[in-house]
């Protein structure tokens, strides 16, 4: 849901006042919109549908501009969600290891199974869905996002979706370029449920008034709020779902930096989520491999579509036609996470980046700000009331020099909040809370 203005192939662009609800409009000038192409292809309409580019590199041009404007300023990133600290040495002597052994006659290998190596997907299973999952119903990919686009690949261009609003972009934009939207209405796109998630509802959605739709999009720990739902409220979603005959793709990429004992790591420790869940997860905050690319999508084997073929020997298919299986060098990594010493190192590195959230919200909150998330998610809620998000944004980078990330991005209901990463080396949060301190403490 990065809400920008539409952008042309071949098109300049113009800033214009900032529109709530949206990223800044802008003013296109199409140079080249009356040369002839040499193509006779036409343009995949759904694409249009979109506000222009991904959130994400968005922030990034922006802070690009600042800082090329302010050429001597330090700035401190709190926006995208990626890993800071280096790579545990336990974990990383694995990926170095096998990367040697590829040089020798003895070490190499080729090409591997597309759904994983047996022993990691073995290791998924036992470790983290014990009793609940098989092996061969875990899936290693090269990491959520891509697998939530394949998901959406196999389910077709005639589904029906719901999302949690606010919520990780990819879900809705992905459902766009599928062409299972109509087009921006000025606050989101038609044909998508919105599941509004806020303060006021404990971010958890009221389910009666959700319409029924073919697939749910449902991430706990919620990216960007934070807020992990309690064991009765997946309850509810699961029977939700059952009531309804919907497919939940349950995103649990955070899931190990839950500390309630009251919410779930996986959705299937709710009894009858093996019949209408599908989970998808990843290292890559877990163990820093947002550059390394490793993760995984569980389908059992009892997901069974309305005609009662097998949702997993689909997504089995989808994956031997469409990926070439994870690299072996980084499935290495993987099955050295889930040893005894690496998952040591890896809970570590997900306690410091757990610390950074508290010494975050504790600072906001000091200030008197209203501020969610932040003890069982890396991601720190801030509101702003009766402010845009982008202009609070553009506040913070213009004041602070700190990159965070505007709440409108992820859907309607982040308007007035922006979301403040915990991902950074703990001088780099030190320094952000200084400089947050001198900017809004006397306010």
């Amino acid at each position: 849901m990065a809400l920008l203005t539409k952008q042309s192939v071949g098109c300049t662009a113009a800033p214009l006042r900032h529109k709530p609800q949206r990223l800044p409009s802008v003013a296109v000038r199409c140079a080249a919109a009356t040369e002839q192409s040499v193509l006779k292809v036409s343009r995949n309409e759904n694409f249009g549908k979109l506000q222009a580019g991904y959130l994400f590199p968005e922030i990034a041009r922006r802070r690009r501009a600042h800082q090329e404007a302010h050429p001597d300023a330090q700035i401190i990133s709190l926006g995208i969600g990626d890993t800071t600290e280096p790579l545990p040495q336990y974990i990383a002597d694995a990926m170095a290891k096998a990367a040697a052994g590829l040089g020798t006659r003895e070490g190499y290998s080729g090409y591997g199974a597309e759904q994983g190596q047996g022993a990691l997907r073995e290791a998924l299973a036992s470790t983290f869905y014990p009793g609940m999952v098989a092996a061969d119903e875990v899936f290693v990919s090269d990491g959520s996002k891509c697998d939530i686009s394949r998901l959406q690949v196999m389910f077709g261009a005639d589904k029906s979706i719901a999302a949690q609003d606010p919520s990780y972009p990819v879900y809705v934009d992905t459902t766009v370029m599928m062409g299972n939207t109509g087009t921006h209405n000025g606050t989101g796109f038609d044909g998508i449920e919105y599941m509004v998630c806020t303060p006021e509802n404990n971010f958890f959605p009221d389910l009666a008034k959700t319409k029924r739709t073919d697939i749910i999009f449902f991430c706990s720990p919620n990216n960007p709020t934070g807020a992990a739902a309690t064991r009765d409220q997946l309850k509810q979603l699961v029977k939700f779902a059952r009531d309804n005959g919907s497919l939940l793709v349950y995103d649990a990429a955070y899931a190990l930096y839950i500390s309630n004992p009251d919410c779930p790591k996986t959705i299937y420790d709710i009894e009858g989520a093996d019949e209408i869940a599908i989970e998808t997860c990843s290292f890559s905050k877990y163990a820093g491999f947002t550059g390394v690319r490793l993760g995984w999508t569980v389908v059992p084997k009892k997901l069974r579509y309305a005609d009662g073929s097998s949702v997993h020997a689909d997504w089995n298919r989808m994956m031997t036609t469409c990926f070439n299986g994870a690299s072996n060098i980084v499935q290495a990594g993987g099955l050295a996470c889930l040893q005894p010493e690496g998952l040591k190192e890896m809970y570590g590195l997900i306690n410091f980046y757990k610390e950074n959230a508290t010494i975050l919200k504790n600072t906001f909150q000091e200030m008197g700000f209203s501020v969610y998330g932040g003890e069982d998610a890396p991601y720190v809620w801030v509101g702003f009331p009766g402010k845009p998000s982008w202009d609070v944004f553009a506040e913070i980078l213009e004041k602070c020099n700190i990159v965070t990330t505007p709440g409108s991005g992820f859907g309607p209901a982040g308007e007035g909040f922006v979301r403040a990463s915990a991902f950074g080396s703990r001088d780099n949060i030190m320094e952000a809370v200084r400089r947050f301190k001198e900017v809004y403490g006397k306010q």
